[in-house]
């Protein structure tokens, strides 16, 4: 039961806890490399699973188990901190405890009954589809090779962006401010969650990342996602998350449409 693998599975599932744990603090700084973290130990626990000849379906259910708390509570919990914080409050003074008291201030005011309040809690629909999303790939032949609808870290990296930027390029988008607060208004952040949400239980087609040989042909779409995602990293820095999901969509759509032509060319 307790091997190298399983540890580190643990280990992802931990991250994600101290994730929660200091996001719920206001440390919308920290909180987030802790999922980055889990990420690390999600693909270890599968490398060295396959390298030690561990694999087997008791580390495929901590694994699943673990990817629930990293990859769907944590970054729900996330966005619904993103909501009640007061943004343009914040990027004035720079200080976290005051994203604590936001927090504190919406969660009493929901006990109370106020349903003005209500909205944040929709963003728990990333948990509520990420349940249905991890046991569906643990049941789906088909996702040996390739992905059926939106990977859960995939998700939860997406909203990475929005913490990061908050806290660590905050003055020049406190310059831009007037031009870019639609991107943390709550309606928006609100649309993006249910779209991706949906895209986790879809049946729609994404690539796998798992290279069966390493010649260009035939992983055309997988080079270009990592060069591109490459030059993302190096121009965008912290929106490079989010950017990075959408085109993990776009160049999926692109690779279903070609494999489409394939098919009825033959």
């Amino acid at each position: 039961m307790i091997n190298l693998a399983n540890i580190l599975t643990a280990f992802n599932l931990l991250s994600g806890v101290l994730s929660i744990v200091l996001v719920l603090n206001g440390r919308i700084d920290l909180g987030p490399f802790f999922i980055i973290a889990a990420f690390v130990f999600d693909f270890l626990d599968g490398y060295v699973a396959r390298k030690m000849g561990t694999s087997g379906p008791l580390g495929a259910q901590l694994d699943s188990l673990a990817d629930m708390v990293t990859f769907g509570v944590a970054p729900a919990i996330l966005v619904m901190v993103l909501m009640v914080m007061d943004v343009p409050g914040f990027l004035s003074n720079h200080h976290y405890e005051l994203i604590q008291f936001d927090f504190n201030y919406w969660l009493e005011s929901l006990i109370a009954g106020n349903t003005n309040y209500y909205l944040p809690l929709l963003t728990l629909v990333i948990p509520f589809f990420s349940l249905f999303r991890l046991a569906k790939f643990n049941l789906d032949d088909r996702q040996k090779t390739s992905f059926r609808g939106l990977p859960t870290p995939a998700n939860a990296a997406f909203y990475l962006s929005f913490p990061l930027v908050l806290s660590f390029d905050y003055i020049p988008l406190k310059k831009s401010w007037n031009s870019l607060w639609w991107i943390f208004d709550q309606h928006f952040l609100l649309v993006l969650t249910l779209v991706l949400s949906i895209l986790l239980v879809s049946d729609f087609r994404l690539f796998s990342l798992k290279f069966q040989n390493f010649r260009w042909k035939s992983n055309e779409i997988r080079y270009s996602f990592l060069l591109i995602s490459l030059v993302f990293i190096i121009a965008f820095g912290f929106w490079s998350f989010s950017l990075i999901v959408f085109l993990y969509l776009i160049l999926s759509i692109i690779e279903n449409s070609i494999l489409k032509k394939e098919k009825h060319e033959i």
